[in-house]
């Protein structure tokens, strides 16, 4: 997605080697038309699939997964990572490590909300080593959902992510998609 590749050059930080700061459009402060055009790509690239709720994990994909089920029609559900008083016991759970954070989070949704049989897309701001989605199909599987794909507003393809996802047939969508980082500035993987 050429926008997004443009933004991120634009207003995207690179840290280290390997972590991209995009908080000035995506994961602190939030564009709200850029994450309309994302929730409708998406839309457009699962369009031969019955989605009947989309899935994210808080609080990063929050935004581009209300945007996208806004698109589709459907609810948007997000995995809390931490137990609040007005959270049953009775939840789907899964433990999700951070690499930004250095943590692990116990992400968990409410079993009201997923139920069997039903086809769920998920949406997340990063594909990197791809704990998070991991975390999400673990969820997906106690709940007996089938999960149609996987749409990523950035991949960073140098990761392990990708392959994981592909190694369990998983159809996954990267609306921009991150080769490397070189002398700190993004350089964008050619399909």
């Amino acid at each position: 997605m050429k926008l997004l590749e443009q933004r991120i050059q634009k207003d995207g930080r690179v840290l280290g080697d390997d972590i991209l700061k995009v908080d000035t459009f995506l994961n602190h402060q939030v564009d709200p038309e850029l994450m309309q055009d994302l929730g409708e790509a998406f839309a457009q690239a699962f369009a031969q699939h019955k989605i009947d709720k989309v899935v994210t994990v808080e609080s990063s994909g929050i935004a581009p997964a209300l945007f996208t089920g806004l698109a589709l029609h459907v609810p948007v559900i997000f995995a809390r990572k931490n137990k609040s008083l007005t959270l049953p016991d009775d939840v789907y759970t899964a433990d999700v490590y951070s690499f930004t954070k250095q943590t692990t989070n116990h992400i968990m949704i409410d079993h009201r909300f997923l139920n069997r049989g039903e086809n769920i897309l998920l949406i997340d701001d990063f594909l990197a080593n791809g704990q998070a989605i991991s975390g999400l199909l673990d969820i997906s599987h106690q709940a007996g959902t089938h999960v149609v794909g996987v749409g990523i507003v950035i991949e960073k393809a140098f990761q392990k992510g990708r392959a994981i996802l592909d190694a369990q047939g998983i159809d996954v969508v990267s609306l921009a998609r991150i080769s490397n980082f070189e002398n700190g500035q993004v350089v964008f993987a050619t399909e």
